[in-house]
């Protein structure tokens, strides 16, 4: 590529709103530019990167089998109100109206998609197992657009989906993915780690993400440094800290709590230590009922934990309909005593004695509860969220809390959705079976923000030989000098014989605009032609990664990058 013809508008500052390093430098690298919030026009630079990762994923994908489909991403909304997804993805699922008032989905994800295909296209057993997969644009109304490409309306996803007939066809097919992944992300050199995780509304029995460490990620994942447990902290486990609650006493007692409603004030009103308080959530499932979530005063619930013990999607109740379920009470004075409301405990409070909580009388908290005496919980589950320090269940080592950004989930989705929607099949004994799913999702554009997370500088990215736009530049530092102009475009076009990508940068500027370009780009060598080439056939090579600089003939060169890029893919 020659760089004088090339759209490559680089920026010297990256707008204010640009908070992560990879949103900064894909913006002043000419790799993105914002049309809207959370939507990103994708340039020449940015656009050759994002193959690079599609070809990767696509032939790993490939390779255990799977085959490629393109699937329309307007969706007739009578699909998505199959599976109920319609109203469970609520506003983050973008819709549009046709002229004839027909109402639409912009898909999020496919499944229902291939549940209506395999219904109506798969009949027999003898037609499993399948492994379909595409790479395709997907929407979503992200309320909150922020960080570049790790939170827009409008991405890349490659999506993957198994049919089977037993629970073997789908624990080898999870494998087979789970493998895959494992290659995609290390041919892409991204330094991950693979958590487990929450399924949530996409369901199943067993999920697990892909994630890497990075400041710029959303994702907050617990780990042991001294084992291999990692886990999104949405599911993740410990052992709490050790409590010492007060003996029991006869009878509850009322205390006058005028002013007092948090946790905080209530426990420094009191004296007492905020684990000693119980705090008590309400919220209302899908199916209409509502429910309480109670946990020491020091813990925080986690809504992902309580809706998967619920087995439904959870929202909090509107504070305007609580006094209608708790006698009148206002929340801040909410509390387990006399409700009749299906009632689940944190584990940490089981025979939890001596506790305070909301008298469901505003102005008031009672004293004296002993859980289990007082009130029975309906179930006893882990809602708590795990703090730092907290010791690990496998070795009692202090877990770390680290954040990441998630580059992959895969899913075990069992028959959620061949159930509701009717995909079955006829197994060998002639009986109609549901077919057994598995989902897999990986983003594209996230491996690119990982990559620019973990390889760059205070001058720009430091791309690695697999992910550049362009393997290497070539700058001639006196572009007025014919014979070195004459060097660098026959260099550039042997280069170009051997099909090793390289962009001659012929500007009429300085070189030092040309250097600091190349560092920001980051392509990972720059050949500097200069006063040497003429005399002494040695061209200067510059190794972005590390600032290594080595002088070799015009002929060394050319073998030196070849063997890189045979190496490559």
């Amino acid at each position: 590529m020659i760089r004088s013809k090339s759209f490559i508008p680089t920026l010297k500052e990256a707008p204010n709103d640009a908070v992560t390093i990879s949103h900064q430098l894909m913006l002043r690298s000419g790799m993105i530019r914002q049309l809207s919030a959370g939507v990103y026009s994708f340039l020449p630079l940015g656009w050759k990167s994002t193959k690079k990762v599609i070809e990767i994923i696509r032939q790993e994908m490939d390779r255990i089998g799977a085959q490629e489909f393109f699937l329309p991403s307007l969706n007739p909304i009578e699909i998505w109100d199959e599976t109920g997804r319609n109203k469970n993805f609520g506003d983050d699922m973008m819709r549009v109206t046709d002229r004839k008032g027909r109402l639409y989905a912009l898909a999020p994800t496919h499944e229902e998609i291939i549940c209506h295909l395999a219904r109506s296209e798969v009949r027999s057993w003898r037609d499993l197992p399948q492994i379909w997969y595409q790479i395709q644009t997907k929407y979503r109304d992200e309320p909150r657009p922020r960080s570049g490409l790790l939170r827009v309306r409008q991405f890349l996803m490659k999506d993957s989906y198994s049919l089977g007939l037993t629970e073997d066809d789908l624990d080898q097919s999870y494998l087979a993915h789970r493998e895959a992944y494992k290659k995609i992300f290390e041919r892409c050199g991204i330094d991950y780690f693979i958590v487990g995780a929450s399924s949530g509304l996409m369901g199943g029995s067993q999920s697990e993400e892909f994630m890497a460490v990075s400041s710029a990620g959303e994702d907050r994942i617990v780990r042991c440094p001294t084992s291999n447990y990692a886990a999104n902290i949405e599911i993740a486990k410990s052992i709490p800290p050790k409590v010492t609650d007060e003996p029991s006493v006869e009878e509850i007692y009322e205390i006058p709590t005028p002013t007092q409603r948090t946790i905080e004030e209530v426990s420094a009103f009191l004296g007492i230590p905020q684990y000693r308080c119980i705090k008590t959530l309400v919220y209302d499932t899908e199916s209409g009922k509502t429910i309480v979530a109670l946990l020491r005063g020091d813990d925080d619930l986690v809504e992902a934990k309580l809706q998967s013990a619920v087995g439904e999607p959870i929202k909090a109740t509107d504070p305007e309909q609580v006094p209608k379920l708790f006698h009148g009470a206002d929340v801040g004075f909410l509390g387990p005593l006399k409700i009749d409301l299906p009632i689940y405990a944190d584990l940490r409070l089981q025979n939890a004695t001596n506790m305070v909580s909301g008298a469901n009388k505003n102005g008031y908290h009672i004293g004296g509860i002993d859980v289990g005496r007082q009130f029975q919980p309906s179930k006893f589950v882990d809602l708590r969220e795990v703090r730092a320090g907290e010791l690990s269940i496998d070795t009692h080592s202090p877990l770390e809390i680290v954040t990441a950004i998630e580059l992959g989930h895969i899913f075990k989705l069992g028959t959620k959705y061949s159930v509701s929607m009717g995909a079955t099949v006829l197994n060998q004994d002639g009986k109609e079976v549901p077919i057994i799913m598995g989902s897999y999702g990986i983003g594209v554009g996230r491996i690119l923000v990982a990559a620019i997370e973990q390889n760059h500088d205070e001058v720009g990215i430091q791309w690695n030989n697999i992910l550049a736009p362009y393997i290497a530049t070539i700058i001639p530092v006196h572009p007025s000098d014919t014979e070195i102009n004459q060097i660098a475009f026959s260099l550039y076009n042997k280069l170009k014989e051997k099909n090793i990508e390289t962009v001659l940068d012929d500007r009429d500027v300085r070189a030092g605009v040309k250097f600091k370009d190349a560092d920001l780009i980051g392509y990972p060598f720059s050949v500097i032609i200069g006063e040497k080439a003429k005399s002494e056939d040695k061209i200067e090579l510059k190794v972005r990664k590390d600032g290594s600089r080595l002088m070799l003939s015009s002929g060394e060169l050319v073998c030196f990058l070849e063997s890189l890029t045979n190496n490559v893919i």
